[in-house]
């Protein structure tokens, strides 16, 4: 495979709306022991790239400036002494940043197998979001069978692939939505019921959806007025799993309800984790979740595409209220 060593890219000019995203030309990557070169085919767009675009989650210092957190290509060179992969493979990744680019390096162990049945559009969708919830959802908050998981934001890229790990893992998924469209595509990964949090009370509707209890794990992207409600909806040892603040970083809660009711409440964010916690989610993936999304168990999400250029437009995509499912830039090679 021949590298040239200039690249298209897109570069963040400067922290503000979509209109910061450029087009560069710069220089391509190389492997560093332990790393694979991957020549990107497509490019997933995800929320913490909208949050870096307005300056508010650099990137580590030991990372790309440029965004882009999920890749699908393929390996085009190997960093001294990698011997996991081999040049020509197909491949996605989790990626420290750089992935809006047509090459981007990768620590070896953030590297899965492009499964065969996907097509590359369609796997970049899959190492943000599943990484995300293998390290959450999965260890953390112990996914099992017969649970009640509310899922705020189904319809979104995180809640979709929520919704069908519950329904792999014999979990019952609700999820909050703020339209028809959406409750219908929620609906179609697998979830039970429906909740239109801009006319119901998703407090109330758990409640009765499980004849009181309430959810036993709650999925939140939203934060702020979000998070007393959470615990209200809570059922007896439930567990809050904050993924985002879309809704805001501050918040007032009844510690009272996480006594009397032994509920956790716990954050993370993926990208600060160090490369070997990283590799141990993506060897959890490849051992339990890839061989049902090969087995066709797990399917692609509604996915709209643009190309790597025109990373401004798909940015705008995502941030319009009728977005749902997940948007990739597509990247050509000359």
């Amino acid at each position: 495979m021949t590298i040239k060593d200039q690249m298209q890219a897109i570069e963040i000019s400067a922290p503000g709306g979509p209109e910061v995203l450029r087009p560069i030309v710069t220089a391509t990557p190389v492997p560093g022991p332990g790393e694979v070169l991957i020549a990107v085919a497509a490019a997933g767009v995800n929320g913490p790239d909208i949050s870096q675009r307005r300056g508010a989650y650099p990137p580590p210092a030991d990372s790309s400036p440029l965004p882009g957190l999920e890749v699908s290509g393929v390996v085009a060179a190997l960093g001294e002494g990698e011997t996991r992969f081999a040049v020509g493979d197909a491949v996605v990744a989790l990626c420290n940043g750089g992935g809006y680019a047509a090459y981007v390096a990768v620590p070896a162990g953030q590297v899965l197998p492009k499964p065969a049945n996907w097509s590359h559009v369609e796997a970049a969708t899959l190492p943000e979001t599943f990484f995300t919830l293998q390290q959450t959802l999965i260890e953390r908050a112990g996914l099992a069978a017969g649970q009640t998981v509310l899922v705020h934001g189904g319809s979104g890229g995180i809640g979709a692939s929520a919704i069908q790990l519950c329904r792999l893992f014999g979990a019952t998924s609700v999820a909050t939505v703020s339209s028809a469209q959406k409750a219908e595509y929620a609906r179609s990964m697998g979830a039970a019921h429906t909740i239109d949090y801009t006319s119901d009370d998703f407090v109330e509707r758990i409640k009765a959806l499980t004849t009181g209890r309430g959810a036993d794990i709650i999925i939140d992207i939203i934060g702020g007025d979000y998070a007393n409600r959470n615990l209200k909806a809570c059922a007896y040892g439930g567990h809050v799993i904050q993924l985002a603040i879309r809704g805001g970083t501050k918040a007032e809660i009844n510690l009272g309800l996480i006594l009397m009711n032994a509920l956790t409440l716990s954050g993370s964010t993926l990208r600060p984790q160090t490369a070997a916690t990283k590799a141990r989610f993506a060897q959890a993936l490849r051992t339990k979740i890839w061989p049902a999304i090969e087995a066709g168990n797990i399917v692609p999400p509604h996915i709209k595409t643009f190309p790597l250029e025109n990373a401004a437009d798909a940015h705008r995509a995502m941030e319009a209220p009728v977005h749902y499912g997940k948007i990739v830039l597509t990247v050509e090679h000359s």
